[in-house]
């Protein structure tokens, strides 16, 4: 039996099944650390994959619900949602339009929910939208969107550590993490929001990270900073 499973069975503690989206050109992977460390402070992670350069957003967030059911199913208790940049772009909306949906709390981790520059940049190049795939066209060259409707707690978390493909053709010139600006990850209503030194792909990588996904998902808020 699992941690989540004898937790839902004594009637104790929070729920410890957890689900990770995997963002573009990404197949879940690059995201093993990440899922190590949380398994260390007692969650059970799986990966939600999909094919990110063929899919289509109805039918991944139709698929990304049905997961959510089954793995709460498996699991007898609410399920955790850790979106990395597509793939909280893609759960948000999962979320907000289903209230009955049975998830516990969701932490984003650098996804342009506001839509994204470098892949505007991208779109623009020869080629770039073959490159993007209509997933990413879809869900990432919009603009402004509203605040989080959502019943569930949400955390954000952005890296400010530039180093990556935005900052290589010049897309964004503001604090980010080299792929996706800081203001692209805010939204209104999060319930907590952290910024933290590390690139975009340093967000799988990071300890600190690893650490305040933890901490959100136990208690609904990120480690306390410092004064």
């Amino acid at each position: 039996m699992s941690r989540a499973q004898q937790d839902a069975a004594s009637g104790g503690g929070s729920p410890r099944a957890a689900l990770l989206v995997h963002g573009l050109w990404m197949t879940g992977l690059e995201a093993t650390l990440l899922r190590q460390r949380l398994r260390h402070q007692g969650f059970d992670v799986t990966t939600y994959h999909y094919p990110s350069l063929t899919a289509h957003a109805a039918g991944v967030r139709a698929a990304l619900a049905e997961r959510i059911r089954e793995y709460s199913a498996a699991s007898a208790a609410p399920v955790h949602l850790i979106g990395h940049s597509l793939g909280g772009v893609l759960l948000v909306p999962v979320a907000e339009s289903d209230p009955t949906l049975p998830i516990a709390r969701i932490v984003l981790l650098g996804s342009p929910v506001h839509g994204s520059a470098t892949a505007r940049a991208l779109a623009r190049l020869p080629g770039g939208s073959i490159l993007l795939g209509a997933l990413a066209d879809s869900e990432l060259l919009r603009g402004e969107r509203g605040p989080w409707r959502g019943r569930f707690e949400l955390g954000i978390i952005a890296g400010t550590h530039p180093l990556g493909m935005g900052r290589v053709i010049g897309a964004i010139d503001e604090p980010n993490d080299g792929t996706v600006s800081v203001a692209e990850t805010r939204l209104e209503g999060a319930r907590d929001y952290l910024e933290i030194r590390t690139s975009h792909m340093g967000l799988l990588l990071s300890r600190a990270v690893a650490a305040n996904i933890a901490e959100f998902l136990e208690n609904g808020r990120f480690l306390p900073r410092p004064a």
